[in-house]
C-alpha cells in the first residue's frame, strides 16, 4: 500500500514522498520523525523496502496480513479517493474556485481516515487507539459546507449525469470513488475494527462532492446534463 508504509520495527507511517504522515486535527505526528538511516549515516533512504514481496503488509499495530485483506483494500480505496480529489482540485484551481482550501483539508483528513483503518482494534494497544482516534468534527464541517453551497444552487428536480465542465466532472468522479471507499470501510466498522465516524465521514463526503460538483458547474456557467430515458 503505497501511501501507508507501516513497519512494525519502527512503528511509523510515511507517505510515498518520505514525509511523516501527520494527524491533521491535532498537528501531532502519528509516527516517529526519526530518519530511516542510522545515526551518523547520511545516505539517502530508499523508497522500496522489499518487506511486501511475499504478499503481506503490516498494519500500524505491527500485525502482518495478506495484501488482499479488507484492511488494505479499504486503505487502497481511501488513497485512490485522495488522488481523485487532488486531480479535481487542480481543475478547480485553474478555474479560480474558492473552495479548494476545503479540498486540501479533506485530503489531510483522509490521511487520518487511513490511520484509523490501519489500526485494527483487535490488535491495537491503548496508545495506538489514542493516536489514531477519529472524531466527528470533520463530519460537522462537511454538513456546514453542504448547507452553504446548497443555498446557492437551483433546486434539484431531475437526475443529473456527471457533467458540467472539467471541474464538475472530476468532482463527480471523486464522488464515485468515495462511494467505493465507503463500501469497503463499512464491514470494518461493523466488526468494531474502526471508528464509526470514519464511515459517517465518507458517507457525508460523497454528498459534499456531489454538491460541490454542481456548485462548480453553476459558477462556471456550464450546463449539467439531465438524465433522459432512452427509447
Amino acid at each position: 500500500m503505497a501511501s501507508f508504509i507501516i513497519k512494525p520495527v519502527h512503528l511509523r507511517c510515511v507517505v510515498r514522498t518520505g514525509r511523516i504522515l501527520s494527524q491533521h486535527r491535532t498537528g501531532k505526528t502519528l509516527c516517529s520523525d526519526r530518519s530511516y538511516t542510522t545515526e551518523g549515516d547520511n545516505r539517502i533512504p530508499k523508497i522500496y523496502t522489499k518487506t511486501g514481496d511475499k504478499g503481506f503488509s503490516s498494519t500500524f499495530t505491527g500485525e502482518r496480513r495478506p495484501k488482499e485483506d479488507h484492511i488494505f483494500e479499504a486503505l487502497g480505496n481511501t488513497d485512490e479517493l485522495s488522488s481523485a480529489i487532488g486531480l479535481a482540485r487542480e481543475f478547480c484551481l485553474d478555474k479560480g474556485h474558492t473552495f479548494t482550501d476545503q479540498l486540501d483539508k479533506i485530503q489531510c483528513i483522509l490521511q487520518d481516515v487511513g490511520s484509523n483503518i490501519a489500526t485494527p482494534r483487535s490488535s491495537a494497544r491503548e496508545s495506538h487507539i489514542k493516536r489514531t482516534k477519529f472524531t466527528a468534527q470533520p463530519i460537522t464541517d462537511l454538513e456546514t459546507w453542504i448547507d452553504n453551497f446548497t443555498k446557492e444552487l437551483p433546486p434539484l428536480t431531475n437526475f443529473i449525469l456527471p457533467s458540467g465542465g472539467k471541474s464538475s466532472a472530476a468532482l463527480h468522479l471523486a464522488r464515485t470513488v468515495c462511494r467505493r471507499a465507503e463500501r469497503s470501510v463499512a464491514p470494518i466498522v461493523r466488526s468494531g475494527e474502526a471508528d464509526p465516524d470514519v464511515a459517517k465521514f465518507l458517507n457525508r463526503l460523497s454528498d459534499y462532492l456531489f454538491t460541490v460538483a454542481r456548485y462548480a458547474a453553476t459558477k462556471e456557467g456550464n450546463e449539467e446534463k439531465i438524465y433522459k430515458r432512452t427509447e
